[in-house]
């Protein structure tokens, strides 16, 4: 059935360039965008304020809006895979959530911030990327390493921003439709307006997957099946001398479920006759900045969120909701050589569910989780002269049950005098507060029972990185080099441990540290004919070392962290303004959720998802483009689910047909059940 829709999508894709080439105006040119080397472009994500890329003192990564369209996707959390050493990880091979892991570390380790703001956290971690319409964005900037000293709590493996577009630079009327051969429709739509002196940007993101599909022949659904709305709304108000005024809205929608074929929602929903995981999701944020206006320049920001969950893993409900409200105000001033901010924060949230996270003692009643973290943040960059550069940081939070955390940070950059090598180090500390059940979804899917075994206590990490930049030229091509390397020690890491008991996840602090080390290259070629490339690679060692029942300590693998990684982007313009993007990711083998005794490896094997993509645009703003995913057809051979006939482990007792003692397990996955398939879309851009 897919190759079948695939071949319609190419019939429909060729016969559309070909009209679009007749009655479009077209003008021939060999002009290429810049999309790789974006040195020179703004970044705010490591110090705060808008710099220079090339000019920070944090090595920052960006994806900007013209990536995305390489690899079209109904999603950011697809999206970000195009960074490397970052990953998005699918954690349940039934309801398809996952979390964005950097440089190995899972996702509670990363904060994901829109336009600054700590928007998407704890129990939307795992939703946060899904529905944040493409056309509202204008970059995502990375950075990866601890960054507590500037956000706080959950800062600890590093950031993933997604700024979003000034409404008053945005397109006037934009929209993008494609579709697929599994039958997946996406639609995005934004425009801008303007009252008074207030511009405004209004996003439609639409995504649609009702298509049952069991290529393996397990009974289970190969793709979960959604229905998802996102509507986004920003506002950029005109003031006196520049000052900054802007205001923010989002609200999604989401109804998933994965599971057996023949589930139906209206009489399966919560049975234990046939196994679905069904979620629905509603949530809301507002995010706010404003310039106080007087003479100095304090900025005060503001950001609130509330998620509403109502989800069913096969019998077992999960119901949850939370609040969070955050503010923050600082101080931006410059004088001599230095450049200071100085500011403090509140962040308050409220979460409840019906789990033992928000259980009394006794197990008796309900007590939802109410949590006030106030904080306050000084930073000083030093500028001695154009090449040499020092950051310093500092913060002091509060927690309640904690105390007091102190994250300091320090960082150096050395530029050459004509600029073409950069060399920055850092060291910082981060920090994480105890949320657990919000953050592992793992815990949530009702295939395993969730033992503490003790009272958590807080996460520390201790982080040191040197990057090095360098940019050269041959008689036909130009190279951009950087290279970075890491190394973070935790200590208190949470584990969930999988191996005590099959039925289990037992939560403790590591009687040990953790360990996350590795080297990261990346590589820019712009040739002097119309060829981009840009080539990843990331080497990882993340691993834990916990002491046995003797005091000695054992070594053990990071799961879903491979020790080898890559991304590419390889992109040629030809005549007529035809563009073929060739992009994709690999991956080197990862220790994987196994059951004792287990039948399937412990360890993935090497694989490469590719994409290839031809876009032929015209001058009138419209652009049409086609091509295949996952063009190697990479699909894992091994069970995703184990035993997947019996999911209510109704059976697992019988010595004779189950000797092994197997139960029903939805963790054990490292790529998408999605093989070959075509898609087919068509953009729209209005100035």
């Amino acid at each position: 059935m897919k190759f079948k829709n695939l071949y319609i999508l190419g019939l429909i894709l060729f016969s559309s360039m070909n009209v679009f080439s007749q009655i479009a105006e077209e003008q021939d040119s060999t002009n290429f965008e810049d999309d790789f080397n974006e040195l020179e472009g703004a970044v705010i994500t490591g110090t705060m304020k808008e710099v220079s890329r090339l000019e920070s003192p944090v090595p920052v990564e960006v994806i900007t809006s013209k990536l995305f369209k390489k690899n079209p996707t109904p999603s950011l959390f697809e999206a970000i895979g195009m960074v490397n050493g970052v990953r998005p990880q699918m954690n349940c091979n039934v309801c398809n959530t996952g979390d964005i892991h950097i440089n190995g570390m899972e996702g509670p380790y990363t904060l994901i911030l829109i336009d600054g703001m700590p928007i998407v956290s704890s129990l939307s971690t795992v939703y946060g990327l899904n529905g944040i319409p493409n056309s509202m964005v204008d970059r995502i900037e990375v950075v990866k390493g601890p960054a507590s000293s500037l956000y706080g709590s959950e800062a600890m493996g590093g950031i993933i921003n997604v700024i979003t577009k000034d409404a008053s630079k945005a397109p006037k009327f934009s929209a993008d439709f494609f579709t697929t051969s599994w039958l997946e429709y996406s639609a995005d739509i934004a425009t801008k307006f303007k009252i008074g002196k207030a511009n405004s940007l209004l996003g439609v993101n639409y995504f649609k997957y009702d298509n049952l599909v069991d290529d393996n022949g397990d009974n289970f659904t190969d793709l979960t099946l959604q229905d998802r709305i996102s509507v986004f709304n920003k506002w950029n108000f005109e003031r006196k001398e520049n000052r900054i005024a802007s205001l923010g809205l989002r609200y999604v929608y989401e109804d998933r479920w994965g599971g057996e074929m023949q589930w139906n929602k209206r009489t399966d929903r919560g049975s234990d006759k046939i196994y679905g995981e069904s979620i629905f999701t509603s949530r809301i944020e507002a995010i706010g900045m404003y310039q106080l206006p007087i003479k100095e320049r304090i900025i005060t920001q503001f950001s609130y969120n509330y998620h509403d969950q109502n989800s069913w893993y096969g019998n077992i409900p999960y119901m949850a909701n939370q609040e969070v409200i955050f503010g923050q105000a600082y101080w931006d001033k410059t004088f001599g050589k230095h450049s200071l901010m100085l500011g403090a924060t509140l962040r308050h949230t409220n979460y409840d569910d019906n789990t033992p996270a928000t259980a009394s003692l006794d197990g008796v009643k309900n007590e939802p989780s109410r949590t006030t973290l106030p904080g306050v943040f000084i930073q000083d960059e030093i500028k001695f002269n154009s090449q040499n550069t020092l950051l310093l940081g500092y913060r002091y939070d509060y927690d309640k049950n904690h105390g007091s955390i102190h994250s300091p940070r320090v960082a150096y950059k050395w530029n050459s005098f004509n600029k073409r090598q950069t060399l920055r180090g850092s060291f910082g500390t981060g920090f994480r507060v105890v949320n657990l059940f919000t953050e592992d979804h793992a815990a949530l899917t009702g295939s395993r029972e969730v033992i503490i075994l003790e009272e958590l206590k807080p996460e520390k990490s201790y982080n040191g990185n040197l990057n090095y930049v360098t940019r050269f030229s041959t008689d036909f091509v130009n190279i951009d080099v950087d290279l970075t390397g890491f190394y973070s020690y935790f200590t208190n890491k949470i584990i969930g441990d999988y191996d005590i008991d099959p039925n289990q996840i037992v939560y403790d602090n590591l009687n040990g540290h953790a360990i996350s080390q590795g080297i990261s290259l990346n590589t820019n070629l712009t040739f002097d004919f119309p060829l981009r490339a840009s080539l990843g690679v990331s080497y990882m060692d993340v691993y834990q070392k916990e002491k046995d029942e003797n005091g000695i300590l054992q070594k053990n693998q990071q799961w879903f962290a491979p020790e080898w990684s890559g991304t590419f982007i390889v992109s040629y313009t030809f005549p007529k303004n035809f563009m073929v993007d060739l992009t994709g990711n690999w991956n080197g083998p990862m220790r994987l959720p196994i059951l004792p005794n287990d039948y399937r490896p412990e360890y993935s094997p090497w694989f490469v998802i590719a994409n290839i993509q031809l876009t032929k645009k015209f001058n009138n703003g419209i652009e049409i483009y086609g091509g295949i995913k996952n063009l190697f057809d990479f699909i894992p051979s091994e069970d995703p689910l184990m035993r997947a006939f019996d999911p209510f482990d109704q059976n697992v007792d019988d010595p004779i047909n189950n000797p092994n003692g197997y139960t029903f397990d939805t963790t054990y996955n490292y790529a998408s059940l999605q093989g070959i398939r075509g898609f087919l879309g068509i953009r729209y851009s209005l100035f």
